[in-house]
């Protein structure tokens, strides 16, 4: 390993040790405060854009392997640890961290600060930075880094959305595929940068899932067998997404829909509020969100950088939670359609189970919503 330097927009420089792939990369600086699951960060979607710094330890000390991938490769442009594993130890790996990196084309520093960067972010927020595998001049890094452009300039979800509509269980994309008449519930996902486990739990709850380009329109949606619609995580800024926030709009109060993450800022552009960006961010399998009908309080997996307004809220829209750390809306649901949308990932991956009981919910909401038509 040789000296690397992480050089943020403000001139701050973090020097590390470089392994992963020899090449330079830009993005928004983020830290994620989970203890496991760098694999699952690391192929997260939501994470495209970013250099992702995580707080635990050690990194790398149970090897990749091949079933724990979320989306098709490594999403983060750049990984920061603090100390990495010298190898794997574990049944299920089948290579080591530095390999997966280099083979991707992903640069990564150890040995770096991580909790002086984390304490950097928290104060001045998050920001774009320079990860350089071989140091360089601070000055001309912070030039570079000030100039690369933000998640606001970029279509990101268009960039992790699949490139045809497939049917989940079938062998790989392809044309469109109707839902067969069985016991489960027909529903459109829509894939604005989808974590596998997410059709898992789909599927598990008894939901038949065709999955569609984040630019599908609501008369294709609605054209369809599908009894409900679904809204994945994605990464950036919602505002971006125009398209995807006009077919929600126009498919409030047709079919039931359900939001995660980014789909519930979606939602809640499509239906008169507004959102904002965090300083920075809720990104970890630690997140509490309290439930304001039952005041049971979950502790959920979240990765992401905006959230909904709550003073933006249209008088038809009730927020359902709230996060404990800084209050920030975690849940809303429609007082007259059949929507229900949570800022977090109820699918873990990585990440605690509290959660996993929303997938039900969906379903009940559907048939709800078909006894009363």
């Amino acid at each position: 390993m040789s000296e690397g330097l992480l050089v943020l927009e403000d001139g701050r420089a973090f020097p590390g040790r470089s392994f992963g792939a020899r090449v330079g990369r830009t993005g928004e600086v983020v830290f994620n405060t989970s203890m496991t699951g760098y694999q699952e960060i690391l192929t997260d979607p939501s994470y495209r854009g970013q250099i992702v710094a995580l707080t635990v330890a050690e990194v790398g000390n149970y090897g990749v392997n091949p079933e724990d991938p979320q989306s098709a490769g490594i999403q983060v442009e750049g990984l920061i640890i603090r100390s990495l594993a010298a190898s794997p130890s574990n049944w299920r790996a089948e290579k080591g961290l530095v390999e997966y990196l280099v083979q991707s084309g992903i640069p990564a520093l150890t040995q770096l600060d991580t909790r002086a960067l984390t304490r950097h972010i928290r104060s001045k927020g998050a920001m774009k930075g320079i990860l350089s595998p071989s140091g360089g001049d601070v000055e001309a890094l912070a030039r570079k880094a000030q100039s690369a452009p933000g998640l606001e300039e970029l279509d990101l979800v268009g960039m992790v959305t699949c490139a045809a509509t497939y049917r989940y269980g079938m062998e790989g994309p392809g044309g469109w595929q109707p839902a067969v008449a069985t016991s489960r519930i027909p529903i459109l996902a829509f894939d604005l940068g989808m974590k596998r486990n997410i059709l898992r739990r789909l599927h598990d709850a008894g939901f038949d899932v065709t999955v569609v380009p984040a630019s599908t329109p609501a008369e294709t949606a609605l054209a369809s067998s599908a009894r409900g619609i679904f809204l994945s995580n994605g990464p950036g800024d919602p505002a971006t997404a125009t398209e995807v926030v006009k077919s929600a709009r126009r498919l409030v109060g047709k079919l039931p829909i359900f939001g995660i993450c980014l789909g519930h800022q979606i939602l809640g552009l499509a239906l008169g509020a507004k959102t904002f960006k965090l300083k920075f961010g809720h990104r970890g399998g630690n997140q509490p969100v309290k439930d304001l009908a039952t005041g049971k309080v979950l502790i959920t997996a979240q990765n992401h950088g905006y959230a909904v307004d709550p003073d933006s809220l249209p008088a038809d829209l009730e927020i359902t939670q709230v996060n404990l750390n800084d209050g920030t809306v975690e849940g809303i649901r429609h007082r007259s359609h059949p929507i229900l949308a949570v800022q977090y990932h109820p699918e873990a991956s990585p990440g605690p189970h509290d959660s996993f009981p929303l997938f039900d919910a969906f379903r009940e909401m559907i048939l709800s919503f078909e006894q009363r038509r």
